[in-house]
């Protein structure tokens, strides 16, 4: 078997086989591969596409390249949940507690931001002397004691996506749906959750800007669970506005404690329990979507998973205090508010051109190597469909920087749109995949 000829066959827009798949991701992986010829095999699947079963044989392949959990010794069904990316999503925060302290186990492994997307790791160490790099063995033991871990990703795991993608970066291959499918899949798969619940963001702050294109993801992805034996699910969700007021780090981590506490936006509070009632039913702890909704609302109202949150925090390290009181977390020197200069409706708040400024103040990174300042972002006061008058903030800029507040002034009023008619909110949810 030659990797050429798995290139070419595909150039030919044909079906490769599980057996071929598997010798170009073993040649990747050992490095027997060069890198021209995985480029040139990317960019043929780019063009052509994949079936169901190549896209599930890839990420098995991809899977398989690395250490693989078996968390079945923990419980019959482990479940996890996959956001592609958005602003202002910090709903692993209030999800994970909700879920795991209904008694169903969540193993999370989470990644860092880049670019305008936040990453869930980067909000975590907002709490001081919170751990990300959990062996191996402290994950399972976690995961067994506590029902509920949230870490970073091994690199162990599926370490030939990681290559894979380092080369689709920087050949104009990343747009493939298969290779996208696959490279999200592969970790999880790795990760050993047998239920997932993938959150497939759609709108402009994230990387599927049209429904037809989430969809098609969302079913690709769906498929690939069914084909390799688990039980996955995909929400869609809207990404044409930030999710809830906060965005940055340290910032989020408080609205997500608010909304543990009871409080919080209500469109973030909404979105939480309808992600947590699909883990809940997909994992077997409630017959119905409305029973796990019930069983979500009772644990979070509770105070329930407040608890089970500080639990976390206190069993990777962290700074409990920093949950309690809030206010001990990193806060911004300057706090500028940026005003409505006409009365009407809001009729857009753009929420790439919002997360882009965070990353501008400091709250994200622009490359892998950039620092993360926890404490700047942004609070974003109304939503489309929210009455304004003149003068309103519509968001407070968290700087720590004076020298950036202007610019980033600039591009938020650039971001909003005032319309003299009333506008209809936007949707949180487009459809769900099962």
């Amino acid at each position: 078997m030659r990797a050429v000829d798995i290139i070419i066959k595909k150039r030919e827009g044909l079906a490769l086989s599980k057996e071929e798949i598997t010798f170009f991701i073993e040649g990747l992986s050992s490095g027997e591969i060069p890198d021209y010829q995985i480029s040139s095999w990317a960019m043929a699947v780019l063009l052509n596409g994949m079936t169901e079963k190549e896209t599930t044989d890839l990420t098995l392949a991809m899977a398989a390249s690395g250490e693989t959990l078996n968390l079945s010794a923990i419980a019959p069904i482990v479940v996890d949940k996959h956001s592609t990316g958005g602003v202002g999503d910090k709903t692993t925060l209030v999800v994970g507690p909700i879920v795991s302290v209904c008694g169903l186990p969540v193993g999370k492994m989470s990644g860092r931001g880049l670019g305008f997307s936040g990453g869930t790791l980067d909000k975590m160490e907002s709490i001081p002397g919170y751990r990300v790099d959990l062996s191996k063995q402290e994950f399972l033991a976690q995961l067994k004691e506590l029902n509920f871990v949230l870490t970073g990703q091994s690199a162990d795991l599926a370490p030939a996506d990681g290559k894979l993608y380092a080369l689709r970066d920087v050949t104009g291959t990343v747009p493939s749906l298969p290779l996208i499918a696959s490279s999200i899949m592969s970790k999880k798969i790795a990760a050993g959750a047998h239920a997932i619940v993938l959150d497939v963001k759609v709108g402009n702050g994230a990387f599927m800007t049209n429904l037809e294109d989430a969809k098609h993801l969302a079913q690709m992805m769906v498929a690939i669970g069914k084909l390799s034996g688990r039980k996955v699910r995909a929400v869609l969700s809207d990404m044409n506005q930030p999710l809830g007021e906060a965005v940055g780090n340290a910032v989020e981590l408080k609205e997500a404690i608010m909304t543990l506490e009871g409080k919080g936006p209500a469109d973030f509070k909404e979105h939480c329990l309808v992600i947590a009632s699909h883990m809940l039913e997909l994992g077997g702890k409630a017959k119905n979507i409305d029973r796990a909704r019930k069983l979500a609302e009772d644990k979070l109202s509770s105070g329930a998973a407040l608890k089970k949150f500080k639990a976390l925090v206190a069993a990777q390290g962290g700074d409990v205090a920093c949950i309690t009181a809030p206010e001990n977390l990193p806060a911004a020197k300057y706090i500028h508010p940026v005003r409505a200069r006409e009365d009407g409706y809001v009729s857009m708040v753009h929420a790439r051109t919002v997360g882009e400024t965070a990353v501008d103040l400091g709250a994200g990174r622009a490359k892998k190597t950039d620092p993360i300042d926890p404490a700047v972002g942004i609070l974003v006061h109304k939503k489309v469909g929210d009455r304004i008058k003149v003068d309103q903030p519509i968001f407070t800029i968290l700087a720590n920087d004076e020298k950036k507040i202007a610019p980033a002034e600039k591009r938020l009023n650039l971001a909003v749109k005032i319309a003299k008619d009333s506008q209809e909110p936007l949707p949180l949810f487009y459809d769900v995949i099962a």
